[in-house]
């Protein structure tokens, strides 16, 4: 990441392609502002969505180097940012969790079946279907089961009616996200189909907890061969 003066370079046209270390990259698309940034050793992404209209933000996934996450924050923005949604439970999702709430303060909300291995005890619980306001932007919170069992993906649909998918582990580019069973697996592709694929049109983005982002469309003709292979 450069860093000039203090100042925090935002890459820009935005391609979806962060590293560790790396610049972070804005995307805007009507009424939001989308900040990517990858954090940590294994590659975890970190977002900010803010309300264009107003400045609210909104935190997905505090994953790691609490200090990157923090700078990012004071530029983009300062003040502004009113919730922190975790995804779900997996440490790498959570490492600077506790050291941005203790320097910022800043609530926090993540799925109640995810909610007891967090080192910050939630100050609220999300179930599926509830709404996440950020200023004039709405969020729907969907549960999605089957990495862990209080997974949660954030849907954001933009001033244009574009669907923004925000999946935590549960579904990246060419499968579903890890599970350890069977059933696991059984519970996680239905719901993803189901929740995401049956009710989201192909032009909507998918921004995953790792790498790189994707389309539901690009996805879709893969369903059956990620149902065949079981993993």
């Amino acid at each position: 990441m450069t860093t000039i003066g203090g100042v925090i370079t935002i890459d820009s046209p935005y391609t979806g392609h962060v590293t560790p270390g790396s610049n972070p990259q804005r995307r805007e698309v009507p009424g939001a502002r989308i900040v990517k940034m990858s954090v940590g050793g294994m590659d975890n992404n970190t977002y900010l969505v803010q309300c264009t209209a107003t400045g609210a933000t909104l935190l997905i996934d505090a994953a790691n180097e609490a200090e990157r996450i923090l700078e990012l924050i004071g530029q983009e923005a300062p003040g502004r940012v009113e919730l922190i949604v975790t995804t779900h439970q997996h440490r790498d999702h959570w490492v600077a969790l506790p050291d941005v709430v203790s320097a910022t303060e800043i609530p926090t909300a993540a799925h109640r079946l995810d909610a007891d291995p967090l080192p910050v005890k939630p100050d609220r619980l999300l179930a599926d279907g509830d709404k996440v306001q950020v200023g004039d932007l709405e969020l729907e919170a969907i549960h999605l089961r089957g990495h862990t069992p209080g997974s949660v993906a954030l849907a954001l649909t933009d001033g244009a009616g574009r669907t923004h998918l925000f999946t935590g582990d549960s579904l990246f580019p060419g499968g579903v996200g890890r599970t350890l069973s069977p059933e696991q697996f059984t519970s996680l592709l239905g719901d993803v189909e189901s929740k995401l694929f049956d009710r989201y049109p192909d032009d909507t983005a998918v921004y995953p907890g790792h790498g790189d982002d994707t389309t539901l469309g690009a996805e879709r003709p893969q369903l059956p061969e990620w149902r065949r292979r079981g993993w």
